[in-house]
Formats: structure tokens, C-alpha cells, sequence
């Protein structure tokens, strides 16, 4: 069975605000965010570091993929 996509839209942890809207394919936890699949992005840049515009940081720039912090709600 072929994975389907989906749009989603990832929040900041701290002040909960729109950093991402990405085209989610297939399942499990987002641990990179491929630039390609990045359909919005309101996120900040300093350097490496991705950062919400309050100053949390959300991952690492690797290229062809941000490198997610990832912070699993259970």
C-alpha cells in the first residue's frame, strides 16, 4: 500500500505559532523536514539554526533537510 501525503502544519512548542506548512509523507515522528516538501515558512535563520521568531530553536539547516528538535507529546 502506497504511503499518502498530507499537508500539516508545524507549531512552535514554546508560543505555539505557525513555523511550517509541510507536505507530511508517510507515518511516525517528524525528525527532519526535507526543504523540498516546505510548502510555507515563517521560520528565522541565523546561520545553521532554525529558529521560531520568538528565539526557540527548532532544528539544524543540514542541506537538503532541517534537522528537527523534536519533542514527543505523549
Amino acid at each position: 500500500m502506497a504511503d499518502q501525503s498530507r499537508i500539516i502544519i508545524i507549531k512552535c512548542d514554546k508560543c505555539k505559532s505557525k513555523i511550517f506548512k509541510y507536505e507530511k509523507v508517510g507515518r511516525g515522528h517528524i525528525l527532519r523536514c526535507y526543504k523540498k516538501r516546505i510548502l510555507e515558512d515563517n521560520s528565522v535563520h541565523e546561520g545553521k539554526i532554525v529558529k521560531c521568531s520568538c528565539g526557540n530553536k527548532i532544528g539544524v539547516d543540514k542541506g537538503r533537510f532541517i534537522k528537527m528538535n523534536v519533542v514527543h507529546n505523549v
